[in-house]
């Protein structure tokens, strides 16, 4: 093990907490109590990033530092600053993990601000580096000096990370701001089988991955309310990762949610980050004080104010995480959350994630409406094309067979990094039409 790079113990590392966190949702979850449970998933998830983040960090530091130390530009003044900006850069980027243990309160702290918008300018970076040493490579290999050890152009091998470095800053900025912006309002209608005539035009706006935790708090959350008290909603629905952290520590934050007063009810499904929380309960509770209903694999009728006998199916399911993390007494249950839900009346289904409306859809065919969440439209650059492959909908509107669509929101925030590149916060308001 000595004898390996520094990569590759890395890796093992990675593989080695990766392993205890298989055993601890095998073996521990049920045998551990909830706030020991929850330190436990968070260290082992903050120590397994940085892990992997380590291999990258390796690749950062020779890039930008090694390469340099091997040019003239080791001799300049600016060279030793240089060095202590990569390590803090590199630093406050691993720390990021971090925040969620330490550094949650009813505002963000500078602190967790500063790290996570170094973690998001760390995987820009990393994408530019590698990108760009690949293009480098196939150029060696059309030229055909791909087996040829010729000279080393130094200018050419000190550009490549000055010139992922400047297109990092660049869209660093572009994100910084662009995440800075309200959420757009969307609006978006969609024609539901079997909706009552008297409820054609019901307005209901979509929340979705909200996060309040180390990069959002009670400025943003009151924000977002007075913008759905504007759209004067009759419903409003909350699909999952409202908060990144336990309903005590961030209490306040959370009271602006007391405002909305939606006629027909607000209500809120989990998302997998309520479940990284280990505090589901508290929240439920504390959801409850403010008015909003949690639906818990179950449903309520939504009725008409102008008529009792036109009515619609409102269900929600828990996250599908539930069941990953064996979280006891939660996880999807559809059959329960539609007990009540014939297909004689118009059904719409919250389900936080996209993979979990697919699975809807395959047992009961004859839901009408899914609104979902999760994928933050990708929420930047690069990672979108990852969250576009790993999931069925990736966002907005689809239809699927006749008479069922599929509405996934890019969320209405952001997780930790403040950033948004390629993706645009959103708050939707949908309205339903009858045929």
């Amino acid at each position: 093990f000595k004898q390996l790079p520094l990569e590759a113990k890395a890796a093992v590392a990675a593989g080695m907490v990766f392993f205890s966190m298989m055993l601890s949702r095998s073996y521990l979850a049920e045998k551990l109590d909830l706030r020991t449970r929850r330190w436990l998933l968070r260290l082992q998830m903050a120590l397994f990033a940085n892990a992997l983040m380590l291999i990258g960090s390796l690749h950062v530091w020779r890039s930008t530092v090694t390469t340099f130390s091997r040019s003239s530009a080791a001799s300049s003044f600016c060279f030793m600053p240089w060095k202590i900006a990569v390590f803090m850069f590199l630093a406050l980027a691993h720390s990021s993990f971090f925040t969620l243990l330490f550094l949650v309160a009813e505002e963000p702290y500078f602190f967790s601000l500063a790290a996570y918008t170094c973690l998001g300018a760390y995987i820009i970076l990393i994408f530019f580096l590698f990108t760009l040493g690949s293009v480098e490579q196939a150029y060696k290999f059309l030229a055909g000096r791909g087996t040829k050890a010729g000279p080393v152009n130094k200018n050419r091998t000190v550009m490549k990370p000055v010139l992922a470095v400047v297109l990092t800053a660049v869209l660093t900025v572009v994100g910084l701001l662009n995440a800075s912006q309200p959420p757009t309002v969307n609006s978006v209608e969609v024609p539901v089988h079997k909706l009552p005539s008297a409820m054609n035009n019901l307005k209901v706006v979509l929340l979705s991955d909200i996060h309040l935790g180390p990069t959002v708090g009670k400025t943003k959350l009151a924000m977002i309310v007075r913008m759905v008290k504007a759209l004067k909603p009759d419903i409003t629905v909350i699909v999952g990762d409202l908060t990144d952290s336990e309903a005590e520590i961030i209490r306040p934050a959370v009271e602006p949610l007391g405002e909305l007063n939606s006629p027909l009810g607000t209500y809120f499904v989990t998302g997998n980050h309520e479940y990284y929380t280990s505090d589901v309960s508290n929240w439920f509770e504390l959801l409850k004080s403010f008015n909003i209903r949690p639906l818990h694999n179950e449903n309520v009728k939504i009725v008409s104010p102008k008529s009792t006998d036109d009515w619609f199916c409102l269900a929600g399911v828990d996250d599908i995480e539930a069941d990953v993390l064996r979280y006891s007494g939660h996880g999807m249950d559809l059959k329960k959350a539609l007990g009540d839900c014939s297909s004689e009346h118009a059904i719409v289904l919250l389900a936080h994630q996209p993979v979990a409306a697919k699975w809807a859809l395959q047992e009961r065919p004859d839901i009408n409406l899914i609104l979902s969440g999760h994928t933050h439209g990708g929420q930047m650059f690069p990672l979108n094309a990852g969250a576009y492959f790993l999931n069925p909908f990736f966002v907005g509107l689809y239809k699927v067979g006749q008479n069922t669509f599929v509405y996934v929101s890019p969320g209405t925030m952001y997780f930790g990094i403040p950033m948004r590149l390629g993706s645009r916060a959103e708050i939707t308001e949908i309205i339903l039409h009858s045929p």
